[in-house]
């Protein structure tokens, strides 16, 4: 069995029941610390619909969060349902935003990770400059590939 994430009458993709559980749970996790709603509406005969303006503000925020963290973990933790979620968005015609600045609205950098043993350099987390993105838009095209439409 499979469950649909419709966008009007278009397929945007058409996971396993398992596979769909974990990102939902997914969405609502990051529904919670983003502080905003993603526009993935409720499963409903295996079938849910997607908002695309509500998306877009989802996405935004979910990659600007991405973009700002410095937290080893965090990003380890993110970087998948990240690129799903990036996925669908392309998908879905959403315009990405990739040029986000990568601090938060009063300028500060959040989910920095303290180096261990103290003095040790900082563990690498977003990358700045131009290509910053790269990685994660081909972390992107990797669930593409394997979601049926």
């Amino acid at each position: 069995m499979s469950q649909y994430y419709d966008l009007g009458a278009e397929t945007l993709w058409n996971p396993s029941q398992g596979a769909s559980r974990a990102f939902r749970r997914h969405v609502a996790l990051h529904e919670a610390e983003l502080g905003v709603p993603s526009g993935i509406g409720p499963m409903v005969n295996d079938e849910c619909r997607i908002d695309p303006a509500v998306f877009a503000v989802f996405v935004d925020a979910l990659l600007a969060r991405h973009r700002r963290t410095r937290h080893a973990v965090l990003l380890a933790l993110s970087e998948g349902f990240t690129a799903t979620v990036l996925a669908l968005a392309l998908r879905a015609g959403v315009d990405i935003r990739w040029d986000q600045p990568p601090t938060g609205p009063n300028g500060e950098l959040r989910d920095l990770q303290l180096p261990y043993p103290f003095g040790m350099p900082r563990t690498p987390g977003a990358v700045e400059g131009p290509g910053w993105a790269d990685g994660l838009r081909e972390r992107a095209r990797e669930p593409d590939r394997h979601m049926a439409r």
